[in-house]
């Protein structure tokens, strides 16, 4: 199959073979299950139990709210001890709303839970609703509500499924171990998203430094003609959905716009199992594959991890820290979050749980900019980040902006190759947070200006109303003193 260029990007050191060896273990059950009613994008799900409450693995715990909010179930069978706040899977670390469950060591499913022998023959909106229903996100770290993507066909002509296998972030290997060895339930959901999209071609991407994947995966779907697995070049950021679709079809997607604007809708492996243990066997989202490396990680692997396990757990399991960690990070080095403590709970969107030494991290000293030009090399956007970096320095946010600030995707690939350490990404995040915070005051003010003006509106109402009432008060006693005259 051909293969379309794309601009920029880099060869990082990927450092998988830290764990790609190892096996997905399961994590055994932690004393303490910490689960956050905010694990995507949307609104908070709202609590359905109370303190003290016995619940059953699966069972759900609080429904979601909106479109763009997901359910929360429990991960393990036990009972509920506390709803509260708790430090959130986040840079911030401030508290979220957290339901605490502890485990009674039964991991005893609810009798409510129920598959479905033959999902191909349910409707493409029921598929979606049991998705939705399953609690199911983006699991390559988006955490959109997948339901949502499924539901594109209704407003969209969409003809091809991807499915992002290219986990091109370093250390990473989760995906890579969940497509070695679960392939035929990572097939089967793709086949089940793509029966629900409509689509009659199905891309699997997978890099090149993968070879067991892509192995497996031929394998298991070598019986659907519709499925193709596509081996790709060894190269960061392949896994942008984005430059991924670019790569395998040759369509950009629009600025700002969505990959289905050209017919294509884009899914992670481990989304496609969940999708698999939805439909088939009932189960909603209550555990996901993690990989635990770094060089301060004395014995990096893969885990399957109940949601809600405090990371901690995750390394003690893993043997500790074989040095104190310079930086913890949530998901890949390039484009994951830094976590203020190994405290926080695994959530779905947490693929990765990073501890670097001082030399992994490559922390340096900043110098002034050179003028290399080797970050706009870099950048897979073709983008400007040598003139956005020095624009958001001075405060010129509008003409970061105007540089095309909102089609940078965060990937670093700037910063790797800036030989002055220019902290080129948390610029533009910066930049990003500082205009979404004045377009809130500015839509606050628009907002408090239209409630003004309607007020206005409603007194001036009123004042009308009652000048009328007064006049027609006046007609009537002048109508009234006049007809008693006449009488006299």
């Amino acid at each position: 199959m051909r293969l379309f260029k794309i601009r920029g990007g880099v060869h990082p050191e990927d450092r998988k073979l830290l764990s790609a060896a190892e096996p997905i273990a399961d994590l055994p059950l932690p004393p303490l299950l910490h689960i956050p009613l905010q694990q995507h994008i949307g609104a908070p799900a709202t609590p359905a139990v109370r303190r003290g409450e016995q619940v059953a693995k699966g069972q759900l715990l609080a429904p979601n709210q909106g479109q763009l909010s997901a359910p929360v179930h429990a991960p393990t069978s036990g009972r509920i001890v506390g709803i509260g706040s708790f430090p959130a899977h986040h840079a911030s670390g401030l508290n979220v709303r957290t339901i605490s469950l502890q485990p009674d060591g039964e991991d005893r499913w609810s009798n409510a839970i129920e598959g479905i022998a033959d999902p191909f023959a349910l409707a493409p909106a029921e598929i979606a609703a049991r998705v939705s229903a399953a609690g199911i996100v983006g699991m390559g770290g988006a955490t959109f509500p997948s339901a949502v993507k499924l539901n594109l066909r209704e407003r969209y002509r969409l003809h091809t499924l991807v499915i992002n296998g290219a986990e091109c972030e370093p250390y990473l290997t989760c995906d890579d171990r969940l497509m070695r060895e679960q392939a035929a339930a990572v097939v089967d959901g793709v086949r089940i998203m793509a029966h629900a999209l409509g689509v009659t071609r199905i891309l699997i991407g997978i890099e090149n430094n993968k070879p067991d994947a892509q192995a497996a995966m031929e394998q298991a779907a070598r019986l659907d003609d519709r499925i193709r697995v596509v081996h790709l070049p060894t190269r960061y950021p392949m896994g942008s959905e984005k430059h991924l679709v670019q790569t395998l079809i040759g369509h950009e997607t629009p600025a700002r716009g969505l990959t289905a604007d050209v017919g294509v809708v884009v899914h992670n492996p481990a989304t496609a199992f969940a999708v698999h243990e939805a439909l088939r066997y009932g189960r909603p989202l209550v555990s996901r594959v993690m990989t635990v490396s770094g060089g301060a990680i004395r014995r990096p692997g893969n885990l399957r991890v109940p949601l809600g396990a405090p990371l901690q757990y995750l390394v003690d399991h893993c043997g500790g820290f074989e040095v104190e960690p310079a930086r913890l990070i949530s998901g890949g080095p390039m484009m994951g979050q830094p976590l203020p403590s190994t405290r926080v709970p695994a959530v779905k969107g947490s693929n990765g749980l990073l501890a670097l030494t001082a030399e992994e991290s490559r922390r340096r000293a900043t110098m002034p900019c050179i003028r290399c030009a080797g970050c706009v090399r870099a950048c897979p956007c073709g983008l400007l980040p040598l003139e956005m970096a020095a624009h958001a320095r001075t405060g010129d946010l509008e003409r970061v902006a105007d540089l095309g600030l909102m089609d940078c995707i965060g990937c670093g690939s700037c910063a790797y190759v800036c030989p002055s350490h220019i902290p080129l990404v948390q610029y533009f995040n910066y930049a990003k947070g500082e205009l979404a915070a004045r377009g809130r005051i500015k839509q606050k003010r628009i907002e408090t200006k239209r409630l003004a003006e309607q007020r206005a509106q409603r007194m001036a109402a009123i004042q009308r109303a009652k000048r009328e009432a007064m006049a027609q008060r006046k007609r009537a006693a002048a109508t009234q003193k006049s007809q008693a005259t006449n009488t006299d």
